[in-house]
């Protein structure tokens, strides 16, 4: 009798219904991925669409001429097609971050269970085990967040990624869109970045370098860490051996030491201007994603004939700055101090001083334009007006002088009359309207140049006068392009009439004394040239603006910390500088005269005493901040209360004046006729723009001695 089957135990029977039951889940899991992945796959751009999504976005700046002077963002260079990539740079790439690429599916399954043996055993995550397809979909799509929410996105975009594309295109797609470092995206871009020439012809050691970078660029960049990008070279040197890409003695022959690295681009003059012009961009235009051609204003010869000058006149322990304008308001030269390495600071934009004399422009301004002339007269006698009591540099005072003798010789009383007479107020109106952007004082000693003001807003006010009172506006961008396409292109403004043009005529026929028999001589360059110097309290700041041929330029010099400098004065190393470089950028230009030919003022006069021995011209009762000292100097009878004859005034640690000792009354008039090469007789015959060849040059102030010192 057959015996009847014993039936099977609860516990198998619950085991038989979970094996099932994980069966079951294991096909609806797998049916899920794989809809999963056909979904995914549909929503995939194509490839075409892949090749021209950018990584970010990429600004180049062009120089006037087309030279691209500075890359900014990310750089692509070349989409390279897969046949034109070496095989060397395919199989480094393949040997040292996915061996098993042209056999898996997308993910790696032995590479996953290596990861998380990996993991187990070290406690955390050493290796991600990600194939080239994964990285690629991190990349394009994803971030490097170390979740698992994120790699099983990331394992479902590479496995659709491999049904949608082929193994040559995923490779293509990620050679040259995968970071190298140096903010170089593909293999092209890093190519030309690290050896200063195209990926389409890498040799093995330079394939092997750059494939060793992917996997930490700013460890192994062979900028920052030559030998350690030569040992990881090694590391991919010998897993192409491995793998069988290469022989022994080709991976020994290829020796990563020898290659030859191109050399990093100085960070020069240029950055003063772009980093100047750049953040204008986000006024300009909208596009934030697309690539950006940039053009400038920016001429590269007159940068360097301008950083040349800056470094070559600056005292030592000085720093300068530089602005050339042209006609329109372009900048063509900037220099924000003598070297941009060692110090990033915009002194040319940024920095604020005090102008000294220069400021003295927006005094006559306002006095031309309230109906003065040049062949007006005033009596240079003294003056006292709220206390505050300049005196000239010279000591002495004139009588009655016209105001282009006045303005050429720097006369501090007569500047304070003006000033007087049509409102400091409306000096400092005038001074805002001209572009001074900082703020302007109202005390009587501001007509000196007593308010801080910056390089920039110096020349571009100087550029008006020369533009016969229409507005010039500062501008370094020409215009901008994404994708070829014109976005954005300056329209110069000529509406904005500042004053009337026989006001600038006028304006500049002082100016042109200033340079042809004042302070400004060392700023001749031989054909006509108008401008004006400023020397600040204890030669703390010299200035010099001034224009010739369509291009008005400003130098500024001086310490950061505002202290002195011996022997820093408007008319020696700003001049000179402003000389040195306006010579060469308007070498090619054409002499152009000025409307009003230059009238040169009394003869009898002698010049400021910064015209020949450097005093400064603005420093009279005034205090560290600017303000008139009043009540006259502490200590003094009521007969002395007249400034001390002192190129400046000097305050001691209690705020008090220091009285220096005197000095004689009257400068020796054939002293100064020697020193200054100037005979009163012959002054008015002399040649007002002596061609560069017969041009005496400038005075050198320390080859005679003082009489009576």
């Amino acid at each position: 009798m057959a015996r009847a089957p014993r039936p099977r135990s609860p516990w198998r029977r619950r085991l038989s219904l979970a094996l099932k039951l994980l069966v079951v889940a294991a096909l609806l899991a797998l049916a899920a991925l794989i809809t999963a992945v056909y979904v995914t796959r549909a929503q995939l751009p194509s490839f075409e669409q892949l090749k021209s999504s950018p990584n970010g976005q990429m600004i180049r700046v062009h120089a006037a001429d087309g030279t691209v002077i500075v890359s900014m963002g990310p750089s692509y260079g070349d989409w390279l097609s897969y046949d034109r990539i070496p095989k060397v740079m395919r199989d480094a790439t393949i040997a040292v971050e996915d061996r098993r690429f042209n056999s898996h599916i997308g993910v790696d399954p032995i590479g996953v269970a290596r990861s998380v043996q990996v993991r187990l055993s070290r406690g955390r995550w050493v290796q991600g085990g990600s194939t080239i397809t994964q990285q690629l979909a991190r990349n394009v799509f994803l971030n490097n967040q170390k979740k698992f929410g994120r790699k099983f996105r990331e394992w479902i975009l590479a496995l659709a990624m491999e049904r949608k594309f082929s193994k040559d295109e995923i490779l293509e797609l990620y050679l040259n869109k995968v970071y190298y470092g140096g903010g170089a995206y593909g293999i092209d871009a890093a190519s030309r970045k690290f050896f200063g020439h195209g990926a389409d012809h890498l040799s093995l050691p330079e394939a092997a370098i750059i494939a060793g970078l992917v996997k930490a660029p700013s460890n192994y960049s062979p900028t920052a860490d030559a030998a350690a990008a030569v040992g990881r070279a090694s590391v991919v040197l010998q897993a192409m051996q491995d793998n069988g890409m290469i022989s022994a003695g080709e991976a020994t022959a290829a020796d990563p030491k020898s290659v030859a690295l191109a050399p990093e681009p100085k960070q020069n003059s240029v950055r003063y201007f772009t980093d100047w012009a750049l953040p204008q961009l986000e006024l300009l235009i909208d596009e934030t994603e697309k690539p950006l051609e940039v053009w400038t204003t920016l001429d590269l010869n007159m940068q360097r004939d301008a950083d040349a000058a800056v470094r070559a006149n600056a005292p030592n322990g000085a720093q300068g700055a530089l602005v050339a304008l042209d006609r329109d308001g372009a900048v063509r030269a900037m220099v924000g101090g003598k070297d941009y390495v060692s110090s990033i600071y915009n002194r040319a934009t940024q920095a604020e001083r005090q102008p000294g004399s220069a400021f003295k422009l927006f005094v006559y301004l306002a006095a031309l334009e309230a109906g003065k002339t040049p062949e007006s007269t005033e009596i240079d006698e003294p003056v006292t007006i709220d206390g505050w009591s300049p005196r000239n540099d010279s000591r002495r005072n004139s009588g009655q002088v016209t105001l282009r003798t006045a303005f050429a010789y720097s006369l501090n009383t007569i500047a304070a009359k003006l000033g007087q007479q049509v409102g400091f107020a409306t000096v400092a109106d005038m001074a805002r309207r001209f572009g001074i952007t900082t703020t302007v004082n109202t005390h009587p000693s501001m007509v000196l140049g007593t308010s801080d003001v910056r390089l920039i807003d110096m020349t571009r006010a100087f550029a008006s006068v020369a533009n016969q009172g229409v507005a010039v506006t500062p501008y370094g961008i020409l215009k901008v392009t994404a994708n070829n396409e014109v976005i954005y292109q300056h329209q110069v403004d000529r509406s904005r009439v500042l004053v009337a043009p026989q006001v600038a005529a006028q304006m500049i026929d002082l100016l042109q004394t200033a340079v042809n028999t004042g302070t400004g001589r060392a700023a001749q360059i031989g054909r006509p040239v108008a401008g004006k110097t400023g020397t600040t309290s204890s030669s703390k700041d010299g200035w010099f603006l001034g224009f010739s041929s369509g291009l008005t330029t400003g130098v500024w010099m001086g310490r950061d910390d505002a202290k002195p400098i011996a022997g820093l004065h408007g008319g020696t190393a700003p001049a000179r500088a402003w000389h040195d470089f306006m010579i060469k950028a308007v070498a090619n230009r054409p002499i152009e005269q000025f409307e009003t030919q230059v009238t040169l003022p009394e003869a009898q006069l002698e010049p400021d005493a910064e015209s020949y021995y450097g005093g400064p011209d603005n420093g009279l009762f005034v205090d560290p901040d600017g303000n008139p000292v009043t009540g006259g100097i502490p200590g003094a009878g009521a007969g002395d209360r007249q400034p001390p004859r002192s190129e400046h005034l000097e305050i001691d640690d209690d705020g008090n004046p220091i009285i220096p000792s005197p000095q004689p009354e009257r400068l020796d008039q054939d002293w100064i006729d020697r020193v200054t090469g100037r005979d009163a007789r012959r002054d008015q015959r002399r040649p007002v723009n002596p061609a560069p060849g017969n041009r005496q040059p400038p005075p050198n102030y320390s080859t005679e001695p003082r009489p009576n010192q």
